[in-house]
């Protein structure tokens, strides 16, 4: 089976060189071509980095070194079969839309999460959504956006599924401790600031948690315009704490009815996620594992569980305050299953569904379905 050609945005960030190793050898996609800031365009993927600019443990795959970095602006999209882009909001806003009306794109942006008509996908815990990338089509695409969500919220969401599907969740409260490579590199947070503190706000972080989640874990069938958002309560705060990699999270959760303690560790433990993401290349084994130690989760240690593609759940207890009351401590890797083998993931998914390569040649030229037939008022975008 021949692969995928890919193109990659924002290639020499933090989640860009994550991209980079997620997608090295993988069986379906080859990364054929990387872009970054048009200031190091010409110049080989190795030498743009320089002495020190690789920050993963293992060496830079040899053929991607030698790829010459590409100026976005001059990227032609038709020249490839899907993109990932790693680039900053602003940006993503002028060029995501620009690729997606010839490929799919497959993003770590904060963009367009939010839009009506896009996705926010984490596939184990609603792969059926992705059917929404087909409305897209309306703003005269050829391919689709679909955004991975904030890297706090990925580790929320997939502890909160099960409990979903099992009990049904009123309200969450959580605390998170963020590790500081989710604020990247440049500017990222000064170490004369992180380092023996705790930073207590981080711009734009909670409303994120609060309203991506309750998409995530919202309702979509065939045919409707939209996610109907979950109707739970929501209250974050958010930190950032001298951790490297791996996010910390204190949640407890009002249930909708009540349940013994061995019965939600049974609901996290057994759940299965998705059947669409049972199967995929970058599948891992078991999407949650429950530790019983009183001292786990911790970042350190847990963080690359399954190749950091698993939520480790830990410190089961009541909680008294909130009517049938849970509390947990959870650990997700930030930069993994938090953005680009998150993203990689979602793209799998995408193949497996026929979404990928086919679908955007066979609706390249259409013209785009009426709001009629998508059941829909008129939009402006």
């Amino acid at each position: 089976m021949a692969k995928l050609r890919a193109v990659l945005f924002g290639a020499t960030g933090i989640a860009g060189q994550q991209f980079v190793s997620a997608l090295h050898g993988h069986p379906w996609f080859e990364l054929a071509a990387v872009a970054a800031s048009p200031r190091n365009a010409g110049r080989r993927y190795a030498e743009a980095l320089g002495a020190g600019g690789w920050h993963l443990a293992e060496p830079i795959p040899p053929a991607v070194a030698a790829l010459e970095l590409l100026d976005p602006g001059a990227v032609r999209p038709e020249a490839y079969q899907l993109a990932f882009s790693a680039v900053e909001a602003d940006v993503a806003r002028e060029l995501e839309p620009r690729l997606a009306k010839a490929i799919p794109v497959f993003s770590t942006a904060s963009a367009f999460r939010m839009e009506r008509d896009v996705p926010l996908l984490i596939p184990p815990v609603n792969g059926s959504h992705l059917g929404l990338v087909r409305t897209q089509r309306s703003r005269g695409f050829s391919g689709y956006i679909v955004p991975i969500p904030n890297c706090t919220v990925t580790g929320l969401a997939v502890a909160l599924a099960p409990l979903d599907q099992r009990f049904g969740v009123r309200a969450a409260i959580v605390t998170s401790l963020q590790a500081v490579s989710g604020a990247g590199r440049s500017p990222g947070v000064a170490a004369v600031d992180v380092m023996d503190n705790v930073l207590p706000f981080i711009p734009k972080e909670e409303g994120k948690v609060e309203s991506e989640s309750r998409k995530i874990l919202g309702r979509w069938k065939p045919g409707q315009a939209e996610v109907e958002a979950h109707p739970m309560r929501v209250s974050a705060t958010c930190t950032r704490v001298a951790v490297l990699d791996g996010h910390t999270e204190s949640v407890s959760v009002s249930l909708g009815r009540p349940a013994a303690l061995e019965e939600v560790r049974s609901a996290l433990r057994d759940w299965p996620g998705d059947p669409t993401a049972r199967a995929l290349p970058s599948t891992p084994p078991r999407w949650i594992e429950v530790l019983d130690a009183p001292d786990r989760p911790q970042p350190r240690l847990d963080r690359d569980t399954h190749g950091g593609m698993a939520t480790t759940v830990g410190r089961l207890r009541e909680d008294p305050v909130l009517e049938h009351g849970v509390k947990l401590l959870l650990v997700s890797h930030n930069t993994k299953l938090g953005a680009a083998k998150g993203a990689v993931l979602v793209a799998e998914l995408a193949k497996s569904q026929g979404l990928l390569g086919a679908f955007s040649e066979a609706t390249r030229g259409q013209p785009p379905p009426s709001d009629e037939a998508l059941g829909s008022e008129p939009r402006v975008h």
